[in-house]
């Protein structure tokens, strides 16, 4: 897996970051990282019930 230190330096994920925040951070991760490549699960079925497209 491939790490995009610039991406990681300029996107940090706030502090106490809300579900929208990190719903968001993690969907941009997958776009622009290869660090990782899934979503934490207890993301994924908040991101599932608000019918938000993963790709």
């Amino acid at each position: 897996m491939k790490l995009n230190k610039e991406w990681h330096l300029a996107h940090k994920m706030p502090k106490n970051a809300t579900v929208d925040e990190r719903i968001q951070w993690h969907l941009e991760h997958l776009k622009n990282c290869q660090c990782r490549t899934d979503i934490p699960e207890k993301l994924k079925v908040e991101i599932r019930k608000r019918g938000i497209p993963m790709k």
